[in-house]
């Protein structure tokens, strides 16, 4: 998972609102069974994760599921290294106007991973990280 997702790597997020299901593709940051992005608290997909913090996702012959949380602002001092981390690993964009730090509903959401499928160098791999993460 980290040589594949552990830089900016693209990621289909999957919601549910009122039984209605949504994706759209973020960058995303893959670190020790969670999925990271910077986004912005008032995007659909975290009205819909405040709702119903269980997600979906897949991106370069993996699919998952998993809970997402808003970490809060990506100013606020909790999260002072990880967003130290995601500014290096978004360097090619995240000064380009997309981002602004200024604004409180900045914010990093985290999507801790429950299960996953990996194909990779022609094998698959069913993955529970609660069981990984717990090795």
């Amino acid at each position: 998972m980290t040589e594949r997702f552990g830089h900016d790597a693209l990621l289909s997020i999957a919601t549910v609102d009122e039984g209605k299901p949504y994706v759209r593709i973020v960058n995303s940051y893959y670190e020790n069974g969670a999925f990271y992005t910077v986004t912005h608290r008032l995007t659909n997909k975290m009205k819909h994760i405040a709702k119903n913090p269980v997600v979906a996702v897949c991106g370069e012959w993996f699919t998952g599921h998993g809970i997402g949380q808003n970490l809060g602002c990506v100013c606020d001092k909790r999260n002072e290294k990880l967003a130290q981390k995601l500014r290096a690993v978004f360097f090619e964009w995240y000064g380009s106007g997309h981002t602004d730090e200024s604004d409180p509903n900045t914010c990093i959401l985290r999507i801790q991973l429950t299960d996953g499928v990996l194909f990779q160098n022609g094998r698959k791999y069913e993955i529970d990280f609660a069981v990984d993460e717990a090795k």
